[in-house]
């Protein structure tokens, strides 16, 4: 299952959990739909940083099947 380390895997449209800034030292998670990607990068090791469409930003811990 896609863990949301690469870009490939991450679309607009698609439902992901992410980590916000303010919640990476708890590790709570947030979930939504992406709207756009941010990292420009084809991956990274702490998660590909999106935003949701509810305008959130943060990086992509589990993509939802």
């Amino acid at each position: 299952m896609p863990d949301g380390r690469l870009r490939q895997d991450i679309r607009s449209g698609i439902e992901v959990s992410i980590v916000l800034k303010q919640d990476q030292r708890t590790g709570k998670l947030t979930r939504g739909v992406v709207k756009d990607i941010l990292t420009n990068s084809v991956s990274h090791p702490h998660g590909i940083k999106v935003r949701l469409v509810d305008g959130q930003v943060g990086r992509v811990q589990k993509i939802e099947e």
